[in-house]
Order: structure tokens, then sequence, then C-alpha cells
């Protein structure tokens, strides 16, 4: 059977990018759908054509079956890729492309219905004899219920959407207070973002690591397992950072794993690919916890140890194509790791960021000159807007190398050298998160982000020695500035105002005295009680906002930017204020008062740009720490805003309904 000559992508973002390099590399036409919001959108001008499908919000354009299947019509498109999310696991949308003759780039009605709801899932696997998590897997009438199945199953437990997905419509509850709100969240946010508000609860295992197998078969009977990946970095059960393999199975743990997924895909005719997922104990015990019909996020990390193109093997089982490899032909080669770059602001409990992206310079993408590889999935570009509408992801940036220790020193060099500005990111967190020494030995469990960093994100504090070289860096750069300034000010060559070789450079609660010389291109830097170091900015020149450096046999890769009297510059997840002063200015310095940050502990401030769900409390009320007071939703997800201690409401500045920005004041405190 012929491949497709057009298919159109029912998604968005950089899913519908991925999709289109696929096809395009098959020679086949692509059609993209768009929102108002999406109009200059990457995955529009990367499309051969595309079509406008309604207003911006999804449950407007994006998950209207009617809209999509109009759009189909409208281009004449012979099959459909549904990516994930929105309509990937929706069968009632398989099952309309199939009454006109369109093909479902994705397993059959029958698998979608079978596996793709969370809660006939479980029953199946557990009648095929598949280890399950215990829980209760029947409809829950209200919250009263939920608490009293949490009770009986064992706190905590997970409360879960029925057809969730992406960690939307799950929270975690350690008592009845919070199996009651945690079902009531859960049950609002799955019907904004699914239009299926089920909730079904099961056992939190504790000390769990989320590994999954991805499966893939053809329309023949065939399936094969191609590895795992490891998932346990999670914020708020959103995947954060996966990578493949696992460090912690063994062979005979993969084995057991892939064999259980792929008896389970055939249990249901599965065809295409498709992930089973598993929570995995100390012991290496595995539990089912659910099967996505459809393409993963985190697919780059397989497609890279494996070298398997998941999105073409879509393409051509749908075409009726049988697997052209064997379960005895999946080798896996390597390390590879990806991480999620997010609209997010770390340094404000990760809530999302919207606006202008000023500035988006990815790394350098291919092979790299140390044999490792850097990829970077994305569906935006520099000056597009970040949208309130969608899903907060920018992009996933994936190294692969031979190993995991590679592999990690890669995509640190990698989030190192990513430009975004404009918006609130991630990739101090990113980074952090690859510096950190457990995160290093593969000490993982979905609980790592939350015990690691109990109180929130701050930043990162380097190693003194490591300020010293980044304290020798900025003192060469201030050098490279001053000396063009000199050339700026049109004094003449014999008569250049002196630049002096002692300055004092202050960098995160640290002063670094020290002497430079110019040798050559480079500089040799002494401290004071140190030898003299050489160091090397690559021929770095002002106003140039990525620096590549050496001192001796260590490179360090860095954003820069101007600010007076030195420099701010962004390394490893620390984001650092660097001066470098004469002697006599660094006296000066130490004697300037510290500026006192305004005092908002009586306001309760909306903390990201979000619509205003429900105010729980009344003027003149008097209310208790942790008490809920408001409720915000931005980029599909619900966030509870709580009172931090006891206090009465004086005035409350927002309603329901009120789409506020960041910092509005949404209540008063007396």
């Amino acid at each position: 059977m012929p491949l497709f000559n057009k298919i159109l992508i029912a998604n968005r973002g950089e899913i519908a990018c991925r999709v289109i390099r696929s096809a395009r590399k098959l020679g086949i036409a692509t059609v993209a759908v768009y929102s108002d919001a999406d109009r200059d959108a990457l995955h529009v001008k990367l499309a051969d054509e595309a079509i406008h499908i309604g207003p911006s919000p999804a449950a407007q354009s994006y998950i209207v079956i009617d809209k999509i299947i109009d759009a189909v019509k409208q281009s004449g498109a012979q099959a459909v890729h549904p990516g994930y999310g929105f309509l990937s696991e929706r069968a009632e949308f398989a099952e309309a492309l199939e009454k006109i003759g369109v093909a479902f780039i994705g397993p059959p009605v029958g698998a979608i219905q079978a596996m793709g709801d969370k809660i006939t899932s479980k029953k199946l696997a557990a009648e095929a004899g598949v280890s399950t998590v215990p829980g209760h897997m029947g409809l829950i009438a209200d919250a009263d219920e939920a608490a009293k199945i949490s009770a009986e199953i064992g706190y905590p437990v997970m409360i879960k959407a029925s057809a969730g997905g992406g960690g939307k419509g799950m929270r975690i509850a350690w008592n009845d207070a919070e199996a009651r709100e945690g079902f009531q969240s859960s049950k609002n946010e799955a019907k904004s973002s699914f239009g299926d508000d089920r909730i079904f609860i099961e056992k939190f295992v504790t000390q769990p690591r989320h590994i999954e197998i991805q499966v893939l078969g053809d329309k023949h009977g065939n399936v094969l397992y191609l590895g795992e990946r490891e998932c346990s970095i999670q914020r708020r059960n959103q995947k954060v950072i996966e990578e493949a393999p696992s460090p912690f199975l063994d062979a005979a743990t993969r084995k057991a794993m892939g064999e259980q997924a792929v008896a389970l895909a055939k249990a249901v005719d599965y065809c295409s690919a498709g992930t089973v997922e598993f929570i995995v104990d100390g012991a290496r015990n595995f539990y089912f916890l659910e099967m996505n019909t459809r393409l993963q996020v985190e697919h780059p990390v397989t497609e890279l140890i494996t070298g398997i193109d998941l999105v073409e093997q879509m393409i051509r089982v749908a075409a009726g194509e049988k697997l052209e490899m064997t379960q005895d032909d999946i080798t896996l080669n390597g390390w590879a790791i990806e991480s999620r770059l997010y609209a997010e602001d770390p340094y404000r409990n990760f809530l999302p960021s919207i606006g202008r992206l000023t500035r988006y310079r990815p790394p350098e993408q291919g092979e790299q000159a140390d044999g490792t590889i850097v990829r970077n999935d994305t569906g935006v570009f520099e000056g597009g807007e970040i949208s309130m509408f969608y899903d907060p992801m920018i992009a996933k940036l994936c190294t692969w190398a031979p190993d995991r220790e590679k592999a990690v020193a890669a995509m640190s060099e990698a989030l190192d050298a990513f430009e975004v500005e404009g918006i609130g990111h991630n990739l101090p967190f990113l980074s952090a998160v690859m510096e950190h020494s457990r995160f290093r030995k593969g000490r993982l469990t979905t609980a790592f982000i939350a015990e690691e960093w109990p109180d929130g994100f701050s930043g990162v504090t380097l190693a003194q020695k490591t300020c010293q070289a980044l304290a020798s860096i900025a003192a060469s750069c201030h050098f490279i500035s001053e000396m063009r300034a000199t050339r700026i000010s049109g004094v003449m060559e014999n008569h250049r105002r002196h630049i002096g070789k002692d300055w004092v450079v202050a960098i995160a609660g640290h002063e670094f005295p020290l002497a430079m010389m110019r040798d050559g291109e480079n500089f040799q830097i002494t401290h004071v009680g140190a030898k003299p170091v050489v160091v090397d900015v690559g021929g770095w020149r002002p106003g140039q906002t990525l620096l590549r450096a050496r001192i001796g046999r260590q490179s360090f890769t860095a954003r820069i930017d101007a600010r007076p009297n030195g420099w701010r510059l962004r390394y490893r997840g620390a984001d650092l204020r660097v001066f470098v002063h004469s002697p006599r200015e660094a006296e000066l310095a130490r004697l300037m008062p510290e500026k006192v940050a305004p005092d908002t502990s009586r306001l309760l401030l909306c903390p990201m740009p979000g619509l205003v769900v429900s105010i729980a409390v009344a003027e003149g009320e008097e209310v208790q720490e942790g008490q809920t007071l408001a409720t915000v939703e931005a980029m599909k997800m619900e966030n509870i805003l709580r009172a931090e201690k006891k206090a009465k409401v004086k005035r409350i500045n927002a309603k329901p309904g009120d789409s506020l920005a960041v910092d509005e004041v949404i209540l008063e405190f007396e």
C-alpha cells in the first residue's frame, strides 16, 4: 500500500512541527490547523498549507471534532496525525475520521477505547495478569465518597482524571480534607482540559520511580518494545526531565516490563506507537499505571538511543505497511536525556509566564565536536508570543552521548548555551537538576523535586572556586569593554586613558581582588595568594550575549549582559550580578546600603497572568493559615492560593471571571 500524499496535523506547537519534519522526509505534503492565537505560529509557517479553525481557547478550536473534520475535508488530506494531547486519545475523533474514509495515524478505535480510558485499561490489565496498583476503578459520585474510598485504600492516594494526561487533573491526598479538595480540583481540571470529568483513585506508591515502555505495532499482529524511559523527575505530576534508558533497571526487569507491555498491547490489537507506563519501587517491583495510546512528549530520547523515527513508523503503519524490524533488531545505543523548557518562572513557584520571546537562541544542534548530539524540538521562534491559552512548553532540549555521565555533561553545556529572554522560564532549574549530586548518581524518585527543593527554587549557590573562575572571566570581559570604550571616545592611539591592572570583582557575596595583564588575545589573571591563570574568552566582544571561555582545561559557557559597573552572568542555574570595581570603588561600594524590598504581606497578589475561577472568602472574614482564598487558572492548570498566616480580609478587589496580570491585587488583609 503506498504512503499518503497529504496528511493533516490536528495539533499545534512543537509536536506539529515534529510531525511536519518526518512527513517532509517521506515526501508527504502537510496541512496545519490554527486558532486565532496561533495565526503566526511556527507550525503554520512550516506546513505546506494551513486552515483556520476558530477562537484561541482549545475548547473552541483544537478539540472541536467537527472543526477538524471540516478542515480535513477542505484540505483533501488522506490521513490525520493527532500529536499528543487535544484529540489524540479521543475515540470519537478516530471514529469520525473512519466515517469519511480518512486514516487516523494512531491505534484503532477499539484500542483507544480500551486503553485510553484509565479506568477501563486498569481493569483489562488486571484481567490480563498485569501487575496493577491497588485502587478504586469505579466512578465516584462526590467529594465525600472520594474521601471514604481514599481512607479505605489507605493514604496517601493519587486522584486522577480518567481521560487525563500531561499532569492535568491529578492530585496527591494525604488525608480526608485533601481528598475532598483534590477530587473537586481534579474534576474541574479534567472537564476543562478533556471534556470528561470522571475521576478514579489509586494507592500512591512511596519512593516510586516512573518508568515507561515504548511499544510499536503494525496492522499485521507484530508488536515490539523499544526499551524504557525514566520519567521520575516530575513537578506537580508533570514530567520535567526524561532519559533513556533508566539508570535503575537491570536487563531482566527491562525484559519483563517490555514483554508485559507487548502482551497488553496485543490483547487490544494495538498498532502504531504507544506507551505503557509503570511505577517501579525500590526493589524493582513494577505496577501498571496506564497506557497512552499516542505518541509521548518524551519520544525523542527513545529515537536517539534506537535510531528509529517513531513518527515515520506511525505514518507507515497507518498506511498498512509491515514493520521492517523484529524484537531482535532492537538495540539500545548510548544514553539520551530530554529537558522540557517551560514558560514557567522557577523563582515564583513555577507559575506560568506569558509574553513575547525577545530572544530565543537554542544551542547548535547536531553532532558536536566531542561526538555528543544536541537536538531541540520546538514550536516557537524569536519574536513570537507565548500564549496563555495552551501548554507552557517552549521546547524539548535533548542530548545523546555514549554513556549517562557524558549525556548529563552535554545537557549542562547545552542549557548554558540556550538563550531565552522576555518571559520567565525554567532554564536555571533544569541546570540545577543536572548539577545535583543525587541526579548525577541516578538516585531518583517522583518526589525528587519536592524533596530537594521543599521550599521552592531560589537559585543556585555556586562553589567559591567556581565564583573565582567567573570573576576572572568577568574581569577579562571588563578589560575588553574598557578598551572598546577608549576607541569609541576618539582619543588618539598614544593618548588613551590608562586601564588599571588591579581590580576587585564582587560576585555572590565574595570579593576577589586580582591583578590582570594582557597576554596576546588572552589575559593573565592573578588572584591574591594564587598562581596566575590564563583566561581565554574565545574572541568575545561587547554586545555578544553568549560567552564561551576557557581557564586552563576547564571550559565555561555563560550568558552575559552588561550592567552598570559590571555584568549579569548566568551559569549552571545561577543568576549572578557581578561588579568589577577599582580598589577605591570597591571600598566605597561596601558602604552602600542594601535596598529593602516593599512589604506586600497584607496583599494577596495574582502570581501569574490568569483567570480568576473563584474567590473562597468574604470581606470581613477571619482566615486561618493554609485556608483557600482564591483559585486562578492559567495554561489549563488550576492554582489554589492559600493564606500564609491568620488574618482578616479587608477588601476583595477581584471577582470570578476577571483576567488578571502578574502582581495584580486580588484581596487585601487588615
